[in-house]
């Protein structure tokens, strides 16, 4: 069934979800978004494309004077819109002379950082967009520099000598009165964790306001993708984000499978969903043992790390890494565990269940625990769906979605999962759903461990000679893992898009904290737990 209240013509894509594209016109852009948000629809992803060849990006004699000939390609924006058929992905091609787009964010707040992102990385302007202000560039790149404009045929240089360089001054939203102060936490963190800046407005330690700036981690990955071999990509994917390795990998394969219509084995499936779900696993331990140590129980802390540490050495036996990474591969999996191995891993999930509920038992009785957490970092179901909130943190908000139960593929469609969810939107709502993903994440693996049926690992993947376009939908652990792919008519990637739910989730955060005190943001932002390295590619 092709998604209803829009006017495209779509054609669907080879993928095992059910995914549209189509191009739109500009007229109906908006209207598009309308329509989507009117039926309860989200949006997944926002991103921009150049899609001239380099010597029209030039302007010399084959692009043409003055700009790109009309049919031979040019710049595009495209959104993809989670919509209750599936997920439709539209395509509006831009003018090349001044290439711009309207802006959506007064209909999805969600798109706004994307949007300005699109502005950096592609020099498109957003018109009508209220907040224009930079948001990957920190005033360190050359003046005039968009990373993923075709005519930059060298990755933006370094700063060079002047290893000095300071960024460029950001225009923080000020907020004023009797008592208000700033308080200005990051980039730079204790410990290992990732960089980002958080600015507070606060009276005493009440937060009146919180604004986030990203970014400091940009790494150039979408721009390193268009260097790569399509066959080989999959290892870059797989590093977006270090602890959703099994999510993006499996995305940009299925992206790729779908661009070159590759049927993947049916043992190669159930191998994906299982190294998915130990993904997930692996992260709601060592999430739930950071939250405890956050609140004040540092037992919390020492008993959940034992039981993942446990949970990756096996994971590093059967998949040969302890996160599994370069095991997804185009056409299907690098490694196919013994029957030992398969044992022991449904051997494992039951001693881990038993100590997962003794130790919840705990949390749940725990006063002190639940006083920290029951109340805190609440994100009610109303502004969590006029926000966007999306994943994990929007399940706990009361946005039932979960591709794995919504559209479900292979062999999700024979495994019944079953949803957590919860209403309650504070840090004890996001532990319990948690909880209860971990242990609905246990009974799958053993299943997927029991029922693994027999055949190949891997099929042989052609690159199709013509263009194409797949796409890349998986549930991982924080939520949707997309990828957008373009091939172009030698196999080449022209561009391939990787999106993290984090971009939807980390302005919400800025909501969450206000009313709350300095002290309990940390606990809020672990409670959400989102990536940085995801988000800043």
């Amino acid at each position: 069934m092709k998604p209803s209240g829009l006017e495209p013509a779509f054609e669907r894509l080879a993928a095992p979800l059910p995914i549209w594209r189509a191009c739109i016109a500009p007229e109906a852009w908006q209207p598009a978004a309308l329509a989507v948000a009117a039926a309860g629809g989200r949006l997944v992803a926002l991103w921009g494309s150049d899609r001239r060849s380099t010597s029209q990006a030039r302007g010399d004699a084959a692009g043409g004077v003055g700009g790109i000939a009309p049919d031979t390609g040019g710049f595009a924006v495209c959104v993809a819109y989670a919509v209750r058929e599936g997920l439709a992905w539209l395509d509006l091609a831009l003018d090349a002379g001044s290439p711009a787009f309207p802006d959506l964010g007064e209909i999805f707040p969600a798109a706004v950082r994307m949007q300005r992102a699109i502005t950096d990385l592609l020099g498109i302007d957003v018109r009508g967009a209220r907040d224009t202000r930079a948001w990957l560039d920190h005033g360190l790149w050359p003046a005039g520099s968009q990373p993923l404009a075709r005519e930059n045929g060298e990755p933006i240089p370094a700063p060079g000598s002047q290893h000095d360089a300071l960024p460029a001054d950001y225009p923080f939203v000020r907020v004023e009165g009797d008592g208000v102060h700033e308080i200005a936490v990051g980039p730079v963190h204790a410990g290992i964790i990732e960089p980002g800046h958080f600015r507070f407005s606060a009276v005493g330690e009440k937060v009146l306001r919180l604004e986030e700036r990203l970014g400091y981690v940009h790494k150039g990955i979408e721009r390193r993708f268009t260097g790569l071999p399509a066959l080989e990509a999959h290892r870059l994917a797989g590093r977006v984000s270090g602890d959703s390795t099994v999510a993006f990998a499996w995305a940009y394969c299925m992206a790729l499978e779908s661009a070159a219509g590759c049927q993947v084995p049916e043992r190669a499936q159930w191998l994906r969903a299982l190294m998915l779900e130990r993904e997930r696993i692996a992260n709601h331990l060592g999430d739930l043992g950071a939250l405890g140590n956050d609140a004040g129980l540092a037992f919390g802390l020492a008993q959940f790390s034992r039981l993942r540490e446990d949970w990756q050495r096996l994971s590093a036996d059967a998949f040969g890494h302890r996160f599994m990474m370069d095991c997804v591969v185009p056409g299907g999996v690098a490694a196919d565990p013994a029957p030992t191995l398969l044992d022991r891993m449904r051997a494992q999930c039951d001693a881990i269940e038993r100590e997962v509920l003794v130790l919840r038992a705990i949390y749940d009785e725990h006063a002190g625990l639940q006083d920290r957490f029951m109340g805190t970092g609440r994100v009610t179901p109303q502004l969590a769906a006029q926000l966007g909130l999306t994943g994990l943190a929007g399940r706990a908000s009361g946005q039932a979605a979960d591709l794995r139960c919504d559209h479900p593929w292979p062999p999700y469609d024979r495994l019944k999962v079953a949803m957590a969810a919860r209403t309650g939107g504070d840090v004890a709502a996001r532990v319990a759903v948690r909880f209860d993903e971990a242990l609905e994440s246990l009974r799958l693996v053993r299943e997927l461990c029991a029922a693994l049926p027999a055949g190949a690992q891997r099929a042989a993947l052609a690159l199709p000679a013509r263009e194409a376009f797949g796409a890349g939908w998986i549930e991982g652990w924080r939520g949707e893992s997309f990828v957008a792919l373009e091939l172009d008519a030698g196999g080449a990637i022209r561009r391939c898009h990787c999106h993290d739910p984090s971009w939807q989730n980390w302005p919400v955060i800025e909501h969450a904290v206000i009313g709350n005190i300095v002290p309990d943001f940390p606990l809020i932002n672990k409670s959400f737990n989102l990536a940085y390295s995801g988000h800043d590619l």
